[in-house]
């Protein structure tokens, strides 16, 4: 089985550091798990985000992407993928390695 990399983002500063963490992990063979919540919401707005297709399993908190004005759909994310804090809880039990942006 894979190692599980596991990513909380909480800042709308990092969409390169993003990509390039979760592209470097995927050529390594990992498997990447994303929880985006606070500022980090706004990162679906960024053209880039769509470049994360493929390289993650993104989750995102409901409630501050409501907060944040935002509106559904948003790239790459499905009605399942909308979900609350609980979700980064779980991720944090799954993963292997974990890292705050």
């Amino acid at each position: 089985m894979a190692q599980r990399l596991g990513i909380l983002v909480t800042s709308d500063e990092h969409m390169s550091s993003l990509l390039g963490i979760a592209r470097a992990a995927n050529r390594a063979g990992k498997e990447v798990m994303v929880f985006i919540t606070h500022e980090g919401v706004r990162l679906t707005q960024l053209p880039e985000f769509a470049q994360l297709e493929g390289l993650a399993d993104i989750k995102i908190c409901e409630v501050n992407f409501a907060f944040h004005g935002l509106e559904r759909p948003a790239p790459l994310l499905e009605d399942e993928d909308y979900t609350n804090q609980a979700a980064n809880g779980m991720m944090i039990e799954d993963v292997d390695r974990y890292l705050v942006l």
